[in-house]
């Protein structure tokens, strides 16, 4: 489902002009993205957490130059569901699109 999809589907549910719903869809998203930037975690409960995770310093190599790259620690943004939306996932009425 893509964030088009999201979007008329809100539309279509509420009644709310696709405008509206697009406007408060991408401040959403921003307000996400800039929280996350500035270290901080989202929490929205019954769906899952948007929180950023500590990578540490690494060795890497790479195999093409059979060279030794060191990776400096960083912070990549990460998503972990709450436990009643993996139960749901995990029951519901999957179909296979292949």
């Amino acid at each position: 489902m893509t964030k088009a999809e999201i979007i008329t589907e809100i539309s279509s549910k509420t009644g709310i002009e696709k405008v509206d719903v697009q406007e408060t869809v991408e401040a959403f998203f921003k307000v996400v993205k800039s929280s996350m930037v500035s270290g901080e975690n989202v929490y929205v409960r019954g769906f899952g957490s948007f929180v950023v995770k500590k990578r540490a310093k690494k060795t890497a190599r790479n195999i093409s130059k059979n060279t030794a790259i060191i990776i400096p620690e960083h912070f990549v943004p990460s998503f972990k569901p709450a436990k009643t939306f993996v139960e749901k996932v995990k029951s519901g009425n999957k179909t296979s699109k292949k």
